[in-house]
């Protein structure tokens, strides 16, 4: 379960995406390899849910270059590049037309638990192993509508400090 500490820094991270300018509120850890989101669309979408979508899993060997997943490309809505230990990301204007899909690599040793609040209202809830020297990945997609328009929340919370992760969000086309 996500800290409540986590849960009231990323309460206090939200962002009027009308703006043009997306942003990202990332825990209370310095992250290791820098944050960021992307804005290639004027929609934030983030979204992980096992109920109303398909959610896949495993490890994979960590990229040469030492990051967990590549940037998205033009789909791309949100990219956390790398982060260690808790945190995660908020922000708001979810289109509901496209379909979401969530992923989430880490490594380290441990775990971390995935959460997603849209509209105040838990939606998702998934967990990730994060062996060591290997990077392990989840990733859900959901139909469209699932993640509803406004602001929305996703937590991480790492089992130990030294787990390190990175996420990415895209609404295919």
């Amino acid at each position: 379960m996500m800290s409540h500490s986590a849960l009231d820094v990323m309460s206090r991270c939200t962002h009027a995406w009308w703006s043009s300018r997306a942003s990202h509120c990332l825990g209370r850890d310095r992250p290791s390899g820098g944050a960021g989101v992307m804005s290639a669309r004027r929609t934030v979408a983030v979204a992980l849910l096992a109920a109303f979508g398909a959610v896949g899993a495993g490890a994979v060997p960590a990229a040469a270059d030492g990051g967990l997943l590549p940037h998205p490309g033009p789909e791309g809505l949100v990219w956390v590049p790398e982060w260690t230990g808790d945190g995660g990301v908020a922000s708001g204007g979810a289109w509901e037309g496209l379909p979401t899909v969530l992923t989430v690599a880490c490594e380290g040793g441990g775990s971390v638990a995935v959460t997603m609040e849209s509209q105040q209202a838990r939606v998702a809830e998934f967990s990730v192993d994060c062996p060591a020297g290997r990077a392990g990945v989840g990733s859900v997609t959901m139909d469209p509508g699932v993640v509803q328009r406004g602001s929305f929340t996703v937590g991480v919370d790492a089992s130990d400090d030294s787990v390190r992760w990175a996420l990415t969000v895209t609404q295919p086309e």
